[in-house]
């Protein structure tokens, strides 16, 4: 209700009494990302170095345990100074696999920056792409499906991704593209969006397949 709300505040700003008439559309930059080929590469290369980056995580965390149980049994026949040794020893691997963690999953971590070499750029092509047909056609706004602005309806008439896909050159439904093609994207103005649910940050257990800074375009 408190999305609805400030929904309702963002167009009575955008569009003061009687300015109804502009003319406004939305586009799904999710939609738009999982039909463009190179984007497919990008999650499929990032996906693969999460897993290898994961499993690195796993195998040194397999031998922190190993080291523990070692110690646990060994423990009674050892010196308080072997002991201290010991201890320190796995304190320190410890430190070592979250340190590599952070490196690989953190906040502008190595999976970030590959993210934003690989995807960043698609992202700033779809973003001139909307930009161009927005100054084209003159719609005052184009709203974001996939962002977290919630509407409730949406017209599918009004939905401009497949015209900004074709912008692009993919042919929605073909080959290359992988996509099935929404209906509507020819003429008019409405609005509509949909809820974005967001990536949980790593943990030990779940470092993550792809942090994403989101894959909403924003402006420049």
């Amino acid at each position: 209700m408190k999305k609805l709300i400030v929904l309702f505040a963002v167009l009575t700003a955008m569009f003061p009494a009687g300015s109804f008439a502009q003319k406004y559309c939305y586009v799904d930059t999710q939609y738009i990302l999982d039909n463009i080929t190179e984007y497919k590469a990008a999650q499929q290369q990032l996906d693969q170095l999460s897993v290898n980056w994961q499993k690195d995580i796993e195998a040194k965390y397999a031998f922190i345990d190993k080291l523990y149980k070692d110690f646990q049994a060994e423990q009674i026949l050892l010196t308080d100074e072997m002991k201290k040794k010991r201890e320190s020893e796995i304190v320190q691997k410890e430190k070592e696999v979250k340190d590599f963690q952070k490196q690989k999953f953190g906040f502008e971590g190595e999976l970030f920056k590959k993210k934003q070499e690989l995807v960043k750029p698609i992202q700033d092509k779809i973003y001139n792409a909307i930009k161009k047909m927005a100054t084209d056609q003159s719609y005052a706004v184009v709203f974001d499906k996939s962002s977290d602005l919630i509407m409730l309806y949406a017209n599918p008439k009004y939905d401009k991704s497949d015209d900004i896909l074709n912008a692009l050159g993919y042919k929605v439904g073909d080959k290359d593209a992988g996509g099935a093609g929404k209906t509507g994207g020819s003429t008019g103005g409405g609005s509509g969006t949909g809820p974005k649910t967001a990536t949980p940050p790593p943990t030990k257990d779940n470092p993550g397949s792809s942090p994403n800074p989101d894959n909403t375009i924003k402006p420049r």
